[in-house]
């Protein structure tokens, strides 16, 4: 249960303990609730989505793919907030599955992803979490994730690396080979 009150008052007091108080400064006056809507309402609206019943009611029993089809989503948008800073970190993800006795609707997938990264999540953590969920709840015989996010925790601080792209892969069964990451790309 989100506590929005207690949320701003701890903004202002964070500004205030930095040096910079919202009640005197114009550009800051919001700014307290403005971080809460934004953390509450977008940037952790993951923990208001349980993947099992998301994927139980994606499930579409209609037609079943060929035993060995793989099912591959590229492309999907992914915002997270890194639990050590919370600061932002984004980019895309891929997700193959093969699937088990059903396959899943393919917007299922992105919505799979983003209830997944819109809460305080390590990356790794993010791609372990979407390959189990597709092996535990779609019933799929094997998952994939691939996870390639840019750090502001790692490009506005810290190294100061401002192109620098974390990439972190998880498997499960049919699909847990441990070959080269079939995504893999050469640095440009």
């Amino acid at each position: 249960m989100i506590d929005r009150d207690a949320a701003r008052e701890a903004m202002t007091a964070f500004l205030r303990a930095l040096g910079h108080d919202p009640l005197h400064h114009p550009d800051l006056r919001d700014t307290p609730e403005r971080v809460t809507a934004a953390f509450a309402d977008e940037l952790l609206a993951g923990y208001a989505t349980d993947p099992a019943a998301l994927l139980h009611a994606g499930t579409c029993t209609t037609q079943r793919a060929a035993p060995d089809d793989v099912v591959t989503v590229r492309g999907i948008q992914v915002t997270t907030i890194c639990p050590h800073h919370l600061l932002p970190a984004f980019g895309t993800a891929t997700v193959s599955y093969l699937p088990g006795a059903a396959c899943l609707g393919l917007g299922v997938i992105a919505h799979l992803v983003d209830a997944c990264a819109r809460r305080l999540i390590l990356q790794e953590v993010l791609a372990r979490t979407v390959v189990d969920a597709l092996m535990v709840h779609a019933g799929a015989r094997g998952a994939y994730c691939r996870v390639e996010l840019l750090h502001t925790c790692l490009s506005c601080r810290g190294a100061r690396e401002p192109n620098a792209r974390v990439t972190v892969t998880a498997r499960a069964g049919a699909l847990a080979g441990h070959g080269p990451d079939p995504e893999a790309r050469p640095d440009p």
